[in-house]
């Protein structure tokens, strides 16, 4: 089950000089996940109005990043969100749908950024210039924003399929491959959330089990 960002060496080469204008970070969440969409997020902040407590969502606290949500969404100059379903996981493979949640996410930013810093080291295709930044999410604030949004975005996302599909789980898992989830899965077999090329579903497709 893939769980990790890819090990691969970034498709663009690092910049050595930085262009004039706006830039943005871009991050995503939901890569390892069982069921749900991946979600991507660019942020592009202002430097004006400074939002602190800034970090990697992964270290915050649920509450903690509710209220950076709040404060990105309002402080930044502009931020979007990018999804690849999971229709779309299964056709193209996890990374590349992560990489189109990307391109999607920094192709809905009403202000066109001069360039992009994203998480990890793959890159999705873009017009304009681009950086792959390992650990960025802890390391550049654009990205943390960006990591803060795609995970409060998604967790949202996971609590509605919980009131679809309550059986599973999703609002206290959020699609990770739990002991809980698991058991749903043996128990219920897939739904039409699942993604159906992870090992654990696919499984269950195999025995018959899929309830989509």
């Amino acid at each position: 089950m893939p769980s990790k960002k890819s090990s691969a060496r970034p498709t663009q080469a690092s910049l050595q000089w930085d262009p004039i204008g706006l830039t943005a970070g871009v991050d995503e969440a939901g890569r390892g996940p069982l069921a749900g969409p991946v979600v991507a997020a660019a942020v592009i902040l202002d430097d004006a109005r400074r939002i602190r407590g800034l970090a990697d969502s992964k270290v915050l606290t649920p509450l903690a990043r509710e209220k950076l949500f709040d404060q990105i969404r309002e402080k930044s100059l502009c931020c979007a969100v990018g999804e690849a379903s999971v229709d779309e996981i299964d056709t193209l493979n996890i990374l590349q749908a992560t990489l189109l949640a990307m391109k999607r996410a920094v192709e809905g930013l009403r202000l066109k950024p001069a360039k992009v810093l994203v998480d990890g080291n793959r890159l999705p295709r873009l017009e304009v210039l681009c950086e792959a930044i390992v650990d960025g999410d802890a390391k550049v604030k654009a990205i943390s924003a960006a990591s803060i949004v795609a995970k409060v975005t998604r967790d949202r996302m996971l609590a509605q399929m919980h009131d679809e599909f309550p059986q599973y789980g999703f609002a206290s898992h959020k699609g990770y491959g739990t002991p809980e989830h698991l058991e749903a899965l043996r128990v219920h077999g897939p739904c039409v959330h699942h993604r159906k090329y992870f090992a654990p579903v696919a499984m269950r497709v195999m025995m018959g089990d899929d309830q989509a």
